[in-house]
């Protein structure tokens, strides 16, 4: 198993990249500095939006980001809601881009 950043670490990291793309990035919920999971969502400014979470593949112990919720924003900013409201811990990530551009799949991100 592999040494993994914590979690206030790889958030910096991946708003710099963010903001280095001309990607508009907020944290609208900060969670556990250490260990806190990360959840990302990207509105397409177009009345939709998808959120992403790490998932971990209980076999490999490989992590990958999946497609958590995808739809119409108000429906996936409940399900946002309903996922911080079990997890205080939980750091949450709205980008806002028409593509839907996230940089999720990039080296050092995607794993």
């Amino acid at each position: 198993m592999s040494a993994r950043l914590a979690s206030g670490v790889w958030v910096s990291a991946y708003l710099t990249r963010l903001r280095l793309a001309d990607i508009p990035a907020y944290v609208t919920a900060k969670g556990d500095p250490t260990a806190g999971a990360v959840v990302v969502k990207v509105a397409l400014l177009d009345g939709t939006a998808r959120a992403y979470e790490r998932r971990s593949d209980l076999m490999t112990g490989a992590r990958a980001w999946i497609v958590l919720a995808e739809g119409p924003e108000a429906e996936v900013d409940a399900l946002v809601a309903r996922t911080k409201g079990r997890d205080p811990d939980l750091w949450v990530i709205e980008l806002e881009d028409r593509q839907g551009r996230t940089l999720l799949d990039e080296d050092g991100l995607s794993d």
